[in-house]
């Protein structure tokens, strides 16, 4: 193939109103000495991407790809992308890698520490922001990677590290006391692989705030001790000690479940935003005062502590469970949506941020 023909397509929202998208073009260069292009294959789009929009300002996430339009960002997606042209030695065009890609056809990156494993993408303007969010895994050698799975790894695995890393963080904080974890948005792919992981753990009761048309589809998960719906927030025991990890982001829902529990409240940690209609500030609050959780910062201290090599055994241990649990196929917790094309690229995105998917599908789109 050859580079200098290549015409990149890219997909970009309004970021101070994100329903609001636009598709533009631009030529593909020949890579440079040490630069490769990738061609991106597939991606999910979850309510994990609709966080990434409206946290995108106050978590650098436009910061990883930018645009020629400062209005304009392009939300991060996880996916699969084949090199198509290399500059690079140890990087040879038609290897495959899983990673951190923009909603464009495709990827200019300046591999560093490339080997069998994979790379970093050196590119100068990555390097403040968390590395976890810069590696790229060939999909011959990456232990997490299961062929013919996928559309389940893009849909699930990006949302599964963050659910693998919260109920450690909360674990290695002893769940700063509590006896409950109560999770919002328990329909929201991130909270029920939260909950799973919690329930393998024991000795937590594990409750799941959801709306009532998604009730009967988190409660067939049976990942949760108990689920309620958010008119029934007021039935639960505000006396017993709890931990409250808000995946909604909805500020109203935060500030009833605050004044609910008072003092009983442990800790309050903001995970996503799927109500992102409903976001809203803190401001003053019973109890402690929500935390945002950042997932690579507990990726870093877990692979300072056990080393790399043991973090990522563990991690895949817990994957292949939660993937096995996911995709049975007698009772699957997932069902893939696949797309191809701008029009259901555009169409996707607009139906995920305006809430209009069931949570048993997951969208894997292409160009």
């Amino acid at each position: 193939m050859t580079s200098t023909k290549l015409i990149a397509r890219h997909f970009t929202v309004h970021r101070d109103a994100p329903s609001q998208s636009r598709w533009s073009q631009s030529p593909v260069a020949p890579p440079a000495a040490g630069e490769a292009v990738l061609a991106v294959e597939s991606f999910s789009f979850t309510a994990n991407n609709v966080t990434y929009a409206m946290f995108g300002e106050r978590m650098h996430y436009w910061d990883f790809f930018p645009t020629d339009d400062a209005a304009y960002g392009s939300i991060p997606v996880w996916g699969f992308a084949r090199v198509v042209a290399s500059a690079v030695a140890g990087l040879a065009v038609g290897e495959r890698f899983y990673g951190y890609y923009p909603m464009s056809t495709h990827l200019r990156v300046w591999p560093e520490r490339a080997g069998a494993q994979g790379f970093v993408d050196g590119t100068a303007h990555r390097a403040a922001l968390p590395s976890i969010y810069n590696q790229y895994l060939n999909t011959q050698t990456d232990p997490l990677y299961a062929a013919g799975r996928e559309p389940e790894q893009a849909v699930l695995r990006p949302l599964f590290a963050t659910s693998f890393l919260l109920d450690d963080f909360l674990a290695d904080n002893a769940f700063f006391g509590a006896t409950r974890v109560v999770l919002s948005s328990a329909s929201s792919k991130t909270a029920y692989g939260t909950a799973a992981r919690l329930a393998a753990r024991g000795g937590i009761e594990v409750i799941g705030l959801t709306s009532p048309a998604n009730a009967g589809f988190v409660r067939s998960l049976e990942c949760y001790t108990q689920v309620q719906t958010y008119d029934q927030l007021g039935t639960l025991d505000p006396a017993v000690r709890s931990v409250y990890c808000d995946f909604a982001g909805n500020a109203a829902l935060r500030a009833q479940f605050h004044e609910h529990c008072g003092d009983a409240l442990a800790y309050s940690c903001s995970i996503g935003g799927t109500h992102w209609d409903a976001l809203g500030g803190a401001g003053t609050l019973p109890g402690p005062r929500p935390v945002l959780f950042f997932a690579p910062a507990q990726a870093r201290k877990r692979s300072q502590e056990w080393g790399i090599a043991v973090f990522q055994r563990r991690l895949a241990e817990a994957w292949q469970a939660f993937l096995a649990h996911a995709s049975n196929p007698s009772a699957p917790w997932l069902t893939v949506v696949l797309g191809q094309g701008e029009q259901a690229i555009a169409r996707t995105t607009l139906e995920v941020m305006a809430g209009q998917v069931s949570p048993r599908l997951g969208h894997v789109l292409s160009f």
